[in-house]
C-alpha cells in the first residue's frame, strides 16, 4: 500500500502496534459491522439507537481496514484518522467519523448531546462507503 510508511511511522512512535491480521478477527469485524449497519437503517428505531449502531458499524469497518493492513490501535479516534491510509477515504469522510466519535463520547460519558437526522444519514452513508471500499479491496 502506498501509504504504508505513514502507518509504519505511527507504529514507530507507539501509536499503532504492528500485528499480523487474523482472518477470523476480520470476518468477525465485518459480520458485526454488516449487522449493525443493516439495523442502523431501520427507521423504526430511535435516532439515538440508529446513531449508535451506525457508529459501531463504522468503527468495526475502520478497525477491519487497519487490522487488514497489519496494525492494531487502542485509540478509536486514530482508527478513523488513518482511513486515508488504510482505505483511501477522503479527509471529509474521516472527519465526519471523528465528529461522530466526539458526539458519541458526549452522549456516552456526559449524558447529553444532540443528534440530527442529517448527521445520522451522513454517518450511514459514510459507513456504507467504508463497506464498499473494504469489499472492493478484499482480494488485495
Amino acid at each position: 500500500m502506498a501509504s504504508s510508511s505513514n502507518l509504519e511511522n505511527l507504529a514507530r512512535i507507539g501509536q499503532l502496534k504492528a500485528e499480523p491480521p487474523a482472518q477470523s478477527e476480520l470476518d468477525g469485524l465485518m459480520a458485526s459491522g454488516r449487522r449493525r449497519l443493516k439495523d442502523a437503517k431501520n427507521r423504526q428505531l430511535a435516532l439515538e439507537s440508529r446513531f449508535d449502531l451506525a457508529y459501531g458499524a463504522a468503527h468495526a469497518f475502520a478497525l477491519a481496514a487497519l487490522r487488514r493492513s497489519g496494525y492494531r490501535s487502542e485509540n478509536r479516534y486514530l482508527v478513523f484518522q488513518v482511513l486515508p491510509h488504510t482505505l483511501g477515504m477522503s479527509d471529509a469522510q474521516w472527519r465526519l467519523l471523528t465528529l461522530c466519535h466526539e458526539r458519541r463520547n458526549k452522549i456516552e460519558y456526559e449524558g447529553f448531546g444532540e443528534l440530527e437526522q442529517g448527521l445520522v444519514a451522513e454517518l450511514v452513508a459514510v459507513t456504507e462507503a467504508l463497506l464498499r471500499e473494504l469489499e472492493k479491496r478484499k482480494g488485495s
